[in-house]
């Protein structure tokens, strides 16, 4: 291990906090994705879909409606 002077206990600590910050935020983020992912298949399973998402075909009743109306 390289020297690092009298201030080794300081820096230590710092990469020590530093490590414990950024493992926290990952496992945050971790965590958060599965949870919009959990949220997002509920509504999916209601019938909420998203607007991104390609709507469903028409029944064929309504299409002939459609296609006499225009």
């Amino acid at each position: 291990m390289p020297n690092l002077g009298p201030h080794a206990i300081f820096i230590l600590a710092a990469y020590g906090v530093t490590f414990v910050a950024v493992a926290a935020l990952a496992l945050a983020i971790v965590e958060d994705g599965r949870k919009q992912r959990r949220l997002l298949a509920e509504l999916e399973a209601r019938g909420i879909r998203r607007r991104s998402a390609a709507p469903k075909p028409a029944p064929a009743k309504q299409r002939s409606k459609r296609k006499a109306a225009t």
